[in-house]
């Protein structure tokens, strides 16, 4: 019998699957500005890999654009390094934050499918209750609530080369004070981690100032300090607006969104699958109202349209029903909340049906009360729902209300921390070792007198006091 010698029986290397992804990206118009990110974001060849600043940057770019699936490989790439006395690359790890556990797992699972690998490998995620990731995982998403509670249990994020804040525009609260957290840490403790924070609306320079000042100046060139901007170009197909106001109803009565209102935004959803060809998506406020236009759908929908779902609450099974795309010969209704403005991709979607309601929370200072409150949408998110139209090919949007209504909504919607009950911000706080959050950089800096009846609740609830916060505080906090 021939026996194998050794050297007939080595295989090829692997091919890092990264690099491969970078060498033959998807057509995205983010890879337009790839090599000046590569650029921006390279360490200082000068210096060793145990020393030197971490780069900050802001990148601003319309949905659709490919920031989320190709921006994290490009820095995983960037940060692998080669140890000094060792021949082998040591890979860089990047963390991604997501505003909602959907867009997290979604995101992990679009990147790994371009990987050609399962979730859980090279890209990976973690939310609450479910995690997907190991030891050989470089990019993880997660949520911004959940990297929160790594910053907290570990301030210099052992093992994490790179922090991607994504969707910062959307002004959660979670997003916010770990924005504010992630710079005082970086400042402090993490010269050398690397923080890009991605954004579609808000205001950029003011961003850039904060992660400037996070990196003690411009160590990146810029004259004023500030971090530099990159901005991705869209790539919009021809958008086409259908005023559909439901008359006399009205959007808002006495006790939330009427019937009426459902019952005409179902019959909208009823005529744009008359009208036209493709996908339609439906943005409604809340699960509840959701949960009614489905029914009033499914009992009304033509052959071979199925009609899918989309919030926070879904298993993740029927979450994934409605991400995935349309079975050959057959249309999709998709029926979801704010959480398909922008972090997330339903493909084949031309129609996007608006009810241009969303729900925001608000407190009662007075009362110490706090809740969801049914608003009409601002411009800037109404404006990114119907891009969701425009992405695959010409679309179209029919808004559920008046062109008068539009032109009176807000141009942005109203930022958690300017709204919302304070009190688990107030805890961070007091667990980070700043009750009033002095010395922090804010992209708003939260009311005082809302921080202050949050931390009144605090003391009241044995959480916090006079000397700071509590071992219950640390235990709830955790």
């Amino acid at each position: 019998m021939t026996r194998t010698r050794p050297q007939d029986r080595t295989q090829p290397p692997q091919t890092d699957p990264i690099r491969a992804l970078l060498a033959s990206p998807p057509d995205l118009p983010v890879v337009e500005v790839l090599p000046e990110l590569r650029e921006r974001l390279s360490p200082d060849p000068s210096a060793s890999d145990d020393a030197g600043a971490g780069a900050c940057l802001v990148l601003t770019a319309p949905p659709g654009t490919g920031k989320t699936t190709l921006v994290p490989p490009l820095l995983a790439d960037v940060l692998t390094k080669v140890p000094a006395g060792t021949p082998e690359r040591r890979p860089g790890r990047v963390v991604v934050t997501q505003p909602r556990r959907i867009a997290a797992r979604a995101a992990a699972r679009r990147l790994a499918d371009l990987l050609g690998e399962e979730v859980g490998g090279t890209v990976g995620y973690t939310v609450r209750g479910e995690r997907r990731a190991g030891p050989d995982t470089r990019i993880e998403v997660v949520t911004a609530g959940l990297l929160l509670r790594r910053l907290q249990r570990d301030p210099e994020l052992s093992g994490v080369d790179a922090v991607i804040l994504d969707e910062v525009h959307e002004r959660s609260l979670d997003s916010d004070l770990l924005l504010a957290l992630l710079t005082d840490a970086r400042a402090a403790l993490r010269e050398d981690l690397t923080l890009v924070a991605m954004s579609a609306t808000l205001d950029a320079d003011h961003l850039r100032r904060i992660l400037g000042g996070s990196s003690g100046g411009a160590s990146d060139g810029t004259s004023d300090g500030a971090a530099p901007l990159v901005e991705v170009p869209g790539r919009l197909h021809p958008l086409e607006e259908v005023w559909a106001p439901p008359g006399r109803t009205g959007r808002l009565g006495p006790r939330g969104v009427p019937r009426e209102l459902l019952a005409h935004i179902a019959a909208t959803v009823e005529r744009a699958l008359d009208e036209r060809s493709g996908d339609v998506l439906v943005f409604l406020p809340g699960a509840r109202e959701v949960d009614d236009v489905v029914s009033r759908l499914r009992g009304a929908a033509p052959e071979g349209v199925d009609v899918l779902p989309l919030h926070g609450r879904l298993p993740a099974s029927a979450q994934d029903a409605a991400l995935a795309p349309s079975p050959a010969g057959r249309r999709r209704v998709v029926v979801a909340t704010n959480v398909a403005e922008s972090s997330l991709t339903v493909p084949g979607v031309r129609v996007v049906v608006d009810s241009t309601l969303a729900r925001e929370p608000r407190l009662d200072v007075a009362r110490s009360m706090s809740g969801l409150v049914t608003v009409g949408v601002s411009r800037a998110a109404g404006v990114q729902r119907a891009g969701r139209a425009g992405r695959e090919g010409p679309g179209v949007v029919y808004r559920c209300c008046s062109p008068t209504d539009w032109a009176r909504s807000p141009l942005a919607p109203t930022p958690e921390i300017l709204s919302a009950d304070l009190t688990g911000a107030a805890l961070e706080l007091a667990v980070w070792g700043v009750p009033d959050g002095a010395g922090l950089a804010w992209v708003d800096e939260p009311p005082a007198a809302a921080l202050a009846a949050a931390r009144e609740a605090l003391e009241r609830l044995g959480l916090a006091g006079a000397d700071g916060v509590t071992p219950l505080g640390r235990a709830v906090a955790g």
